[in-house]
């Protein structure tokens, strides 16, 4: 907070706005909220919060049962990617990789309907690509050794056994994923969902502010009208690194 030129009142209803709804909030909305004439300066303030967000979470790693996938999610083409010719498929410019990993707990006699698992934390991780090495560095980095890794038999997660208790790699059928990997495939669907739904044109060098806010309200999600006052301890307590290189914007991206 103490790294902007806006008035602290624009803070405290941006932390106001992004922690009492149920969904996401777009910066453009709280431009329009708060009156302001510019868009860009509540779009940083905003990208400050979710870098807060993001740091607040890497305080943590994941222990006890973890699913672990990776997934790609559509964005703009980059600056740096912007002259080249346009690939497609997975390596495409408009597909950026994530790493997802959730800490779960299965459930004895889940009702009809339920998933097996229950979910306790998360974490999406921006990658610059899915091999092995960056795979590992990111578990690691975020994962307790004495966790138990659920995954599918990619080649990019060789080396995972190495550096946890156990790990459970197999052929998932398409139709079992919801059995295997429930709430991984619940967490990329429902945060591209969010994505799509209120953001437009994110570049892959901003996607991951976007997943930090994801992952911090899911993790939060029993707090209640609490999350205010965590992301205001948070907002003070962590000093934002996030900087534009475009400084003219009408969009999220």
């Amino acid at each position: 907070m103490r790294h902007s030129n806006l008035p602290y009142r624009y803070w405290f209803v941006a932390m106001h706005l992004l922690t009492a709804t149920k969904g996401s909030f777009s910066a453009a909305e709280l431009q329009r909220q708060l009156g302001h004439k510019r868009y860009q300066p509540i779009w940083e303030m905003v990208n400050k919060l979710r870098d807060v967000m993001g740091k607040r979470d890497d305080e943590y790693t994941l222990e006890g049962a973890i699913e672990l996938d990776d997934a790609f999610f559509s964005t703009e083409i980059s600056l740096e990617e912007g002259d080249k010719p346009l690939k497609r498929g997975r390596g495409s410019q408009k597909k950026t990789k994530v790493l997802v990993m959730a800490e779960s707990k299965t459930v004895e006699n889940p009702k009809p309907g339920k998933k097996p698992k229950k979910v306790r934390y998360l974490k999406m991780k921006v990658i610059s690509d899915l091999k092995s090495g960056t795979i590992t560095r990111n578990v690691k980095e975020h994962v307790e050794s004495t966790a138990d890794l659920t995954t599918d038999d990619s080649t990019s997660y060789t080396k995972l056994k190495e550096l946890v208790h156990s790990h459970t790699a197999s052929v998932i059928p398409h139709e079992d994923l919801s059995k295997v990997l429930p709430w991984v495939h619940t967490a990329i669907s429902n945060a591209k969902r969010q994505l799509l739904g209120v953001y437009y044109k994110i570049k892959p060098e901003y996607l991951q502010y976007y997943l930090n806010q994801f992952c911090y309200k899911f993790n939060r999600r029993y707090f209640g009208k609490n999350q205010f006052e965590r992301l205001l301890i948070a907002a003070v307590t962590y000093a934002p690194d996030f900087k534009s290189r475009i400084y003219s914007r009408n969009y999220c991206g």
